[in-house]
């Protein structure tokens, strides 16, 4: 039996763990398979898209910058991928399609939008730091449940406006001032990769805000970044991003091997190991 090989393509990616993530999993359930980073320019996607329909490659990851990046190179894209035109899983069909699914809002449901009362989150202002491909994905998911006092902020205007098109009830906060309107949030999510490992961070840190916020951070790498710290140290309800990262992950395995892996405490530990 050959060995599939499966990769998350990004740039960088010196801060992922999702080779761990699948390995892992590949050996669990004694799959003859390898997941690697592959650390791609932009003009490179037609390459690794034509190595999955050589199947030299048998499915990939796709995170930053690259999820709205590769649409233009799939036969198809479904489900989440297509109302949020965002694609985080690839892989080749049984008729030979390149298909492009989003596993992310499967992600943030399971980590975070499942664990509240509709009743307790329909009415709540929420703030969305970031307009990339995440953002649209955890935007989808709140909008499902009916959530609609929805701001956005981001550093590049013109990819809010984009969202406003698809959203239009959806605020936008200029970057500049987000800080000052936080005072007014519920809950606040941070969609960018600042903060991240390797990575810039926020210039300033809130320091105004709702006694009972809710603060989410997409980031695993670090566990805790100075923003959910600064929160944590001042008594907010917090949740980091890896979670989000198992549950995603959880479903493209699923999409790729037609199994569903455990999310338990030994894999919980060999994440969190590799994290420090």
């Amino acid at each position: 039996m050959i060995e599939k090989k499966y990769g998350v393509i990004g740039k960088p990616l010196s801060h992922s763990l999702s080779p761990r993530l699948h390995n892992f999993w590949f050996k669990k359930n004694n799959l003859k398979a390898s997941y690697s980073l592959i650390e791609i320019e932009k003009n490179q996607i037609s390459d690794i898209i034509n190595k999955i329909r050589t199947k030299e490659l048998h499915g990939i990851n796709v995170t930053v910058p690259y999820k709205k990046a590769v649409l233009p190179y799939l036969d198809i894209i479904i489900n989440d991928a297509k109302a949020t035109s965002s694609v985080n899983t690839i892989y080749l069909d049984g008729n030979s399609k390149i298909v492009g699914e989003n596993t992310d809002v499967y992600g943030f449901e399971q980590s975070f939008i499942n664990k509240f009362e509709e009743a307790n989150l329909i009415n709540k202002n929420f703030l969305i730091l970031g307009a990339g491909g995440a953002a649209l994905s955890l935007i989808h998911a709140i909008v499902k449940r009916k959530i609609k006092k929805i701001f956005i902020s981001n550093r590049s205007t013109q990819e809010t406006e984009n969202i406003k098109k698809k959203f239009p009830f959806i605020e936008i906060i200029k970057w500049e001032t987000f800080s000052h309107e936080a005072s007014e949030m519920d809950v606040i999510i941070n969609a960018t990769s600042l903060g991240m490992k390797n990575n810039t961070d926020f210039k300033e840190l809130i320091t105004k805000f709702k006694s009972n916020l809710v603060y989410y951070d997409i980031i695993y790498n670090p566990l805790e970044t100075k923003m959910l710290k600064n929160f944590k140290e001042n008594k907010i309800k917090t949740f980091n991003g890896l979670e989000m990262f198992l549950y995603q992950g959880q479903k493209s395995f699923f999409l790729w091997n037609n199994i569903n892996p455990d999310i338990d405490e030994e894999l919980k530990k060999e994440i969190i190991t590799n994290l420090k």
